[in-house]
């Protein structure tokens, strides 16, 4: 259990948690290191079920070990007037984790119009990949005093830049507004791993090849290698050393997908003007 946290009763927020087919269910809530806390009170109040049918599905969470006391409740002491004196009274929370876990619990209808909003986002998840709030990621002030918009564009520009991803991209744009794309021509064949080396000697000054001929070392943690398909703590495969891109620090990083994202959108709009170029005019703009 986390240590003592002390506020005031003026400290809650009213927090939209989700949607449901009745309209918006917004629920009082205390912030507190980038999360949500409530009490057993406000969590059933939430469900709509007795507190102590709350209390019992905690207990049986943390008895199964599906997650532990001491990382999702806090004390938190409340200050609060008590005829003329200011009493502080402990009082438990619980975070975002606990919260979910007892709302696939209880059995009420609002508990089952929860599951309903959950379930569909976990299915967005896994179909497409991501799931996102639209409307969050458009305000810039958000409750948790975090703007978690730029972490998402680097993220897809990391993705973005990706090799298969690229590659699939880029031979994408240019077998649909190239006049002389084929598969077979040895321009073609040649044409991603030029793209690639040119966007590696933009940020390092070096090729793909010599990225890696420089940087692989065996008696480095990791062979050297910043990222690779399973990091931090996955096996390392032998598809993972020979890709440039893993021997990049942060910076080079960030500025290799900021590139890759620059040319890609100026691919795709000239795909979409339907402007005819060669494969050659392709590396000569890059």
């Amino acid at each position: 259990m986390k240590k003592n946290i002390q506020v005031a009763n003026n400290s809650f927020t009213e927090f939209l948690l989700y949607t449901d087919p009745n309209g918006k269910v917004k629920v009082e809530i205390f912030l507190y290191n980038e999360n949500i806390w409530l009490t057993q009170a406000k969590i059933a109040d939430l469900f709509g079920v007795e507190r102590s049918v709350v209390t019992k599905h905690l207990q049986n969470i943390f008895q199964e070990g599906e997650l532990l006391k001491e990382a999702t409740c806090a004390k938190i002491a409340q200050v609060q007037k008590e005829g003329n004196r200011q009493v502080a009274r402990d009082v438990e929370f619980y975070n975002l984790d606990a919260i979910i876990s007892v709302g696939y619990r209880v059995n009420s209808t609002t508990a089952t119009r929860f599951r309903i909003w959950a379930t569909e986002r976990l299915k967005e998840y896994v179909i497409k990949g991501y799931t996102m709030n639209d409307e969050k990621l458009k305000d810039p002030y958000n409750i948790f005093g975090k703007d978690y918009f730029e972490e998402q564009l680097a993220r897809i520009r990391n993705i973005r830049s990706s090799e298969r991803r690229l590659y699939q991209k880029v031979t994408d744009i240019y077998a649909q507004c190239s006049a002389d794309y084929s598969p077979e021509n040895d321009i073609t064949k040649q044409f991603f791993a030029t793209v690639q080396n040119k966007l590696h000697f933009a940020i390092t000054g070096k090729t793909a090849a010599e990225i890696i001929c420089e940087r692989v070392d065996s008696a480095k943690p990791n062979m050297g290698l910043t990222v690779w398909k399973n990091s931090p703590k996955g096996r390392i495969w032998e598809t993972d050393v020979v890709i440039a891109k893993n021997y990049l620090n942060e910076k080079e990083l960030d500025n290799l997908n900021r590139i890759v994202t620059m040319y890609l959108d100026y691919a795709e709009m000239q795909a979409q003007r339907g402007v005819v170029m060669h494969m050659k005019d392709w590396v000569a703009r890059l």
